[in-house]
């Protein structure tokens, strides 16, 4: 016979199902990177304006050194702009003197030295502008209210000799981008994507690792090891030695000099350069 408290019981059961309902995987993705961008930092990241990073820039070949030097990256966020372009400038500096230079503002790329200012080819600028749409740190910092974005988490797994949290993070274009998320720290260790390259005519495997976190100003919590590597061969490394964020930089570092002679001859090809992170 049932009882009172049977009947209590039961009823306390069923009020609770929809409370004790699993997670879907898209929910529980999205709580995984909202933990993330409050570790990157919170509101500090979310509203982070400029950053600049210094240190080593090395490029690989056949895993073997085949690039070094001094490096200055200085990379400016941009307000909400029509669809299809980066919300992002940034200038790549190379040599003690910074004689040498990368200008990437998202519309235009030159490659810049004593000479003049060389236009880099369309296939140079698709792939830094894919590279970036694919990158984490800018998902999180511009991307993350994008409609028809989704975070779907696939699984837990051990990485890089950490526990991470594995969230496939797809947009409404199908770009997809795979992030591996420390469990503990909640900061991203690793990410993997997929692009086409015409000159070979297959896919090309992209994986970026990212180590050595520390507060780089504003409450800002950045990587400052970052390691590319494309099909298993290590491709590119930047380590940097100081990072600041929120840095007042002067808007004429993301233009070309007044009066800059423009270099019209076939630009010359330029080996694996070393992104920073969200960009």
């Amino acid at each position: 016979m049932s009882t009172r408290r049977d009947f209590i019981s039961m009823a306390g059961c069923a009020a609770l199902t929809p409370l004790l309902r699993a997670e879907t995987p898209q929910e529980r993705g999205r709580k995984v990177i909202a933990d993330t961008i409050h570790a990157l930092g919170g509101d500090g990241f979310r509203q982070m304006t400029t950053r600049s990073e210094s240190g080593r820039a090395y490029s690989f070949y056949r895993e073997e050194i085949n690039g070094l030097s001094i490096a200055r990256y200085y990379t400016k966020y941009l307000p909400a702009d029509e669809k299809g372009t980066l919300r992002q400038s940034q200038r790549q500096s190379f040599g003690k003197k910074e004689e040498n230079w990368v200008l990437l503002t998202g519309k235009d790329s030159w490659d810049v030295t004593f000479r003049g200012a060389r236009k880099l080819p369309e296939e140079r600028m698709q792939q830094y502008r894919e590279s970036t749409l694919r990158d984490i740190f800018y998902i999180l910092r511009i991307r993350i209210d994008e409609p028809g974005l989704i975070f779907e988490i696939r699984a837990r797994d051990v990485v890089e000799n950490q526990s991470v949290e594995v969230v496939d993070v797809v947009d409404a274009d199908n770009r997809k981008l795979t992030v591996f998320i420390n469990a503990n720290t909640h900061l991203p260790v690793k990410q993997t994507f997929q692009r086409w390259d015409a000159n070979i005519n297959d896919r090309r495997d992209e994986v970026t690792r990212f180590t050595k976190y520390r507060e780089a100003g504003n409450g800002v919590m950045w990587p400052y090891d970052v390691q590319r590597e494309r099909d298993k061969e290590r491709l590119s490394q930047l380590y940097a030695d100081k990072i600041v964020i929120g840095e007042t930089l002067d808007p004429g570092m993301f233009e070309l000099p007044p009066g800059m002679k423009i270099i019209e001859k076939k630009v010359r090809q330029l080996g694996p350069v070393p992104q920073s992170p969200g960009g």
